[in-house]
C-alpha cells in the first residue's frame, strides 16, 4: 500500500474508484431512491431537479436509481467475468506450458486461430447462439476472455516449471496436477492477480458495448451501455441527461479499474 501511494498515485486515484464501485453495487438496494423499475409518467424526460437529481428517462424512471443499480450490474459482470477469465486462463495457459510437446502445439494452434478472429465478431456470434442475460455475458467474456489472455499465463509457467523445486517435486513422484496445484499456481499469483484486474475493466466495456449493440442485457435490467442505446439515442437531443450520466459513470469506472490494474502490474 505504501508503494502505491508513493509510486502511483493515480493507482491509488483507481483503487479508489474500485471501492466506490463495489460500495455502490453492494448498497444499490439502500442507496438508490427508486427501484430501477418504478415509472412514474408524470415526470417523463424531465430535467434533474431536487426530486429527480440526474432526471427522468423516456419512461419516466429516475436516472439515479438506474445508473446506481447499473453499477450492481457492472460490479457482477466485470468480477465474476474476471474470476472465470483467470481460471480458464489458468487451466489453458498452464497445461499448455507445463506439459508441453503436441498438446502445447495443439493448444496453441487453437488459440492462435481465436485470435485470428475479431474479438467483436466472436462475442456477437456466441451471443445470438445462447441468448441475452447476465448469465450469458459473463459466460461469455470470461471464457472467450481467458483462451485469449493464456499466452501470458503460459510465459509464466515456462518461466517457472525449470526450476529446481518443481523438478524435485517431480522426481519425487508428485501427480501433475500437484504440481501445478501446489508448486506453479503460488509462484504465478502475482500474473494473475494482475490480469484478474485488467480483466475487470476489460469485461465491463466489453459488456456495455454488447448491450449497447442489442446483443448483452436485456431491459428493464439496467446496463450502462444498454441504456446509451435505444431510447438514449432517440431522445438525447431531448433528453442529452439519458446518455451523459451513463457515459460519465462508464468512462470513470473503465478508467479506475484499468489505472488500478496498471499500477498493480507495474509494482509486480
Amino acid at each position: 500500500l505504501k508503494r502505491l501511494v508513493k509510486e502511483k498515485p493515480l493507482g491509488l486515484l483507481g483503487g479508489g474508484i474500485v471501492l466506490v464501485l463495489l460500495f455502490t453495487g453492494v448498497f444499490a438496494d439502500l442507496l438508490a431512491p427508486y427501484g430501477y423499475a418504478y415509472s412514474d409518467l408524470s415526470i417523463r424526460l424531465s430535467a434533474p431537479s431536487a426530486q429527480n437529481l440526474l432526471g427522468a428517462d423516456n419512461l419516466g424512471r429516475d436516472m439515479l436509481s438506474r445508473i446506481i443499480y447499473g453499477a450492481r450490474i457492472s460490479v457482477v459482470v466485470g468480477l465474476v467475468g474476471a474470476a472465470i477469465d483467470v481460471i480458464v486462463g489458468f487451466l489453458v495457459g498452464g497445461v499448455s506450458g507445463y506439459f508441453g510437446g503436441k498438446s502445447d502445439t495443439i493448444i496453441q494452434r487453437l488459440v492462435e486461430a481465436v485470435q485470428c478472429l475479431p474479438s467483436l465478431v466472436i462475442y456477437l456470434t456466441i451471443m445470438a447462439v445462447v441468448g441475452q442475460g447476465v448469465e450469458s455475458v459473463i459466460l461469455v467474456l470470461g471464457i472467450s476472455g481467458g483462451v485469449l489472455g493464456s499466452r501470458t499465463i503460459r510465459s509464466a509457467v515456462l518461466g517457472i516449471k525449470g526450476n529446481v523445486y518443481v523438478e524435485s517435486a517431480h522426481i519425487s513422484g508428485m501427480r501433475s496436477r500437484q504440481i501445478l496445484w501446489m508448486h506453479i499456481l503460488p509462484n504465478i499469483m502475482p500474473v494473475l492477480i494482475v490480469e484478474f484486474t485488467l480483466a475487470v475493466g476489460r469485461i465491463i466495456m466489453t459488456e456495455a458495448m454488447l448491450s449497447f449493440l442489442g446483443f448483452g442485457i436485456a431491459p428493464p435490467t439496467p446496463s450502462w451501455g444498454g441504456m446509451l442505446s435505444g431510447a438514449g439515442r432517440q431522445y438525447m437531443l431531448q433528453a442529452p441527461w439519458m446518455v451523459l450520466w451513463p457515459g460519465i459513470a462508464l468512462t470513470i469506472t473503465v478508467y479506475g479499474v484499468n489505472v488500478f490494474g496498471d499500477a498493480l502490474r507495474d509494482l509486480w
